[in-house]
């Protein structure tokens, strides 16, 4: 198993939830120097260093300031967030005096059945109250603590049934349990009293760890594929390139992609914008200038793709068909869902080719909606390039997804190369 799939699957099993996932981003761009920033405080931005910044914890922008006067912003975009759920509050639930279960709500769109009778847990953050303050801290319950019992077959479940998430998707947290049984275990956990406890972001995860299978160890299995493996991709290549110095380079990892982005942390958030004129004054660039800059600005938005599936080939495009383990996959729609058009598409063609990077393109069957990703949502608060690229996957919002080994390192190659590119190519 090559070293990057193995660091992937290490990342997963330490990121149960889009906090941890900004967390241990955080902790690598520390350890390779990078400076982090507060946005409510004064900035002193100097050539050739590199920073970040976070917002609400679960939304990290990274970017390396040029030796030089620079011309526009290159930037990669990715989420931290995956489908899930999202624990209410006071959530326990008794049942006729010999069970508790927990109240839950959707988070995205997940395939629900994939959460039936699998080992789960909760992450997430706690907001606690201590010595006149409020503070935030991570929290995560590393055992298997819960589970969503699928019903018998001998009970009627013999065929296609529609899923009730307030009924059927409630998870099983222990027999007969004393009144705020969860909040006992979350102070416990933390160790905090009680009533230090003020509100929390929790969610269940998966507790199934990541693997490499297949004849020949092909394909890599783990949750939240979608989309940690392009946000490790990203991280990966930022710090392992010679940044282009007639650009600044970004890293932006967005919160909340799968509920619409429409967040202070989400990719349609003034997070972005604000940041990229922050820069620009701070360099001494007029208004014109920061115009100029976007305008001469280029977004690669990395979110994973659908490959091919080998039990219902028919429900791909039938001339534009990805394979994992056959490359990058650039992503169109002609109702802009994905933001490629033949100019942006140019580009990264240019570079796979350039580079020797295998690539494959993606429509929908003209019959299917598709999804969304980041790029229309945050071109539209940045006007810039862009194009949407991805990873082939299979069975994408599971609780367990599959991709190819071989893909990773195609994705990391072309980001790197986006990263170190200057002013050579004119798009």
């Amino acid at each position: 198993m090559e070293q990057s799939v193995k660091n992937l699957l290490k990342f997963i099993e330490e990121s149960p939830s889009c906090f941890h996932v900004i967390d241990n981003v955080k902790k690598r761009f520390l350890d390779h120097g990078f400076i982090q920033l507060q946005e409510k405080e004064h900035w002193n931005l100097k050539k050739g260093e590199n920073y970040f910044v976070i917002r609400n914890g679960s939304t990290i922008l990274a970017f390396h300031m040029p030796e030089r006067d620079f011309s526009g912003f290159h930037i990669v975009a990715s989420h931290s967030d995956s489908p899930t759920f999202r624990i209410k509050e006071d959530p326990e639930i008794e049942v006729e005096k010999h069970y508790t279960k927990l109240n839950i709500e959707k988070y995205g769109g997940m395939i629900p059945d994939t959460w039936f009778d699998r080992p789960l847990s909760v992450a997430g953050r706690i907001i606690i109250g201590r010595n006149a303050k409020i503070e935030s801290r991570l929290f995560h319950v590393d055992r298997d603590l819960l589970i969503i019992p699928n019903l018998a077959i001998h009970m009627g479940n013999r065929g296609p049934r529609e899923i009730n998430p307030q009924k059927d998707l409630l998870p099983l947290f222990g027999g007969l349990l004393e009144k705020d049984a969860f909040t006992k275990m979350i102070a416990k956990e933390a160790a905090i009293s009680e009533e230090e406890l003020l509100s929390y972001d929790l969610f269940l995860y998966n507790r199934m760890k990541g693997t490499v299978l297949g004849e020949e160890e092909e394909f890599l299995c783990a949750p939240k594929l979608d989309d940690l493996e392009c946000v490790f991709s990203s991280v990966e290549a930022m710090l392992n390139s010679q940044l282009s110095d007639d650009y600044v380079t970004m890293c932006c990892i967005f919160d909340n992609e799968e509920v619409g982005s429409g967040t202070k942390q989400g990719a349609g958030s003034t997070f972005v914008p604000e940041i990229l004129k922050r820069i620009c004054c701070l360099s001494g660039k007029t208004q014109e200038e920061y115009f100029m800059a976007v305008a001469d600005s280029f977004l690669m938005s990395a979110d994973n793709a659908h490959a091919v599936h080998p039990n219902y080939v028919e429900k791909t495009d039938p001339s534009n068909r990805p394979y994992i383990n056959e490359g990058i996959v650039l992503k169109y729609n002609a109702a802009q869902k994905y933001t490629t058009d033949a100019q942006s598409g140019a580009l990264v063609k240019y570079l796979c080719k350039k580079h020797e990077i295998p690539y494959q393109v993606f429509f929908n069957r003209s019959d299917m909606a598709g999804g969304s990703t980041l790029g229309n949502i945050l071109t539209g608060q940045v006007s810039m390039k862009a194009a949407d690229i991805g990873l082939p996957q299979l069975a994408m919002h599971s609780a367990y997804e599959t991709a190819g080994i071989r893909d990773l390192h195609s994705m990391i190659c072309l980001l790197k190369a986006f990263y170190e590119l200057g002013k050579e190519v004119e798009i």
